[in-house]
């Protein structure tokens, strides 16, 4: 039954050469240029959403997306993903198979493969429907260093575009809103946008996706790794007024809210608006802007000018604020 369902989900929705050989393993080959110059970049994750299906995207989706994404934070092509499967008795096929091909869609639309996998049945009430736990593997060329412990005096923040589109679309398809929204997650991989970015403006110093915690928590974690201080300018952080709404009845603050599909981009400031230009003019990053700048002190803080002309502290989240949401 395990090998029927193997070849009837996932062999059938992933098939490629390399999984066509029906081995435990993957013989794969890199670029021509990583065989002489850069360093491999392996990225793992688990993916524990609830509910697995939600406006905007699902588990499959998700899985690919944030796996590529985290292989494109160190500047790095993504090229193979792995991925294992812990089923619970009772899932529906059809909706096993919705995830499956939605997750070779999200691979073809990355350019990465799927190579290896490994799927496992437990019984009802073991797990909750689906967890799908992923390995990234791409490829850093020779000379680009990209990290949370990058971020220098005088570098301009740019958010790639409006946050907690993902948190508030998961929220309501819980059935926990007690409104209708047609608020969609973010939920994509952001690769080829990462690599226009990084022609327009080489010596970006920062790249972060703010999933888990949002993009306060994510830029806290930056200033803690570069021991610099975090200016941010609150009217110019792009929310949707729907998501606005949302928080604002629930109590939320956005910047805490996870998304799926933005990234920060930290860069010297005279490669800002290049950046912004090539952001601009794609999908992914139309409703991009900048929204601080970095600083020397005080130190490990991040800083927020407020609406009515104040300063304070934006703290990093603590405890998790809406739980199963990546």
């Amino acid at each position: 039954m395990t090998h029927d369902l193997i070849r009837d989900i996932f062999q059938s929705s992933f098939g490629n050469p390399n999984l066509n050989t029906f081995n435990d393993f993957a013989g794969v080959s890199l670029p021509f240029e990583a065989k002489m110059k850069g360093k491999i970049c392996v990225s793992t994750d688990a993916h524990i959403i609830n509910p697995i299906i939600f406006p905007g995207g699902d588990i499959g989706r998700l899985a690919i997306s944030g796996t590529v994404n985290d292989i494109s934070m160190s500047g790095g092509i993504p090229l193979y993903i792995t991925s294992s499967f812990i089923i619970e008795e009772g899932l529906s096929f059809d909706v096993l198979r919705t995830i499956a091909i939605s997750m070779n869609t999200a691979a073809l639309e990355a350019k990465v493969q799927i190579v290896a996998g490994d799927t496992k049945v437990v019984e009802k009430g073991k797990a909750d429907k689906l967890f799908i736990s992923t390995t990234g593997i791409g490829w850093i060329p020779e000379g680009r260093q990209i990290g949370g412990e990058m971020a220098q005096e005088g570098d301009v923040i740019i958010i790639s575009g409006t946050i907690g589109d993902h948190g508030i679309a998961v929220l309501a398809a819980r059935g926990d809103l007690k409104f209708s929204t047609t608020i969609q997650s973010d939920v994509a991989p952001l690769n080829h946008l990462i690599q226009k970015i990084l022609e327009a403006a080489p010596h970006v110093h920062v790249l972060r996706d703010p999933t888990r915690g949002g993009l306060a928590t994510s830029l806290n974690e930056i200033a803690l790794q570069s021991q610099v201080s975090i200016n941010l300018e609150e009217d110019a952080i792009p929310v949707k007024p729907e998501v606005q709404a949302a928080c604002e009845m629930l109590g939320f603050d956005p910047l805490y809210v996870a998304n799926e599909g933005k990234v920060i981009i930290i860069l010297p400031a005279n490669e800002a608006d290049a950046a912004l230009q090539t952001l601009h003019e794609r999908p992914l990053g139309k409703n991009a802007e900048k929204i601080g700048v970095v600083k020397k002190d005080p130190a490990k803080r991040v800083l927020m000018q407020t609406l009515i002309g104040g300063t304070r502290i934006v703290d990093m989240l603590a405890g998790e604020m809406l739980p199963r949401i990546c």
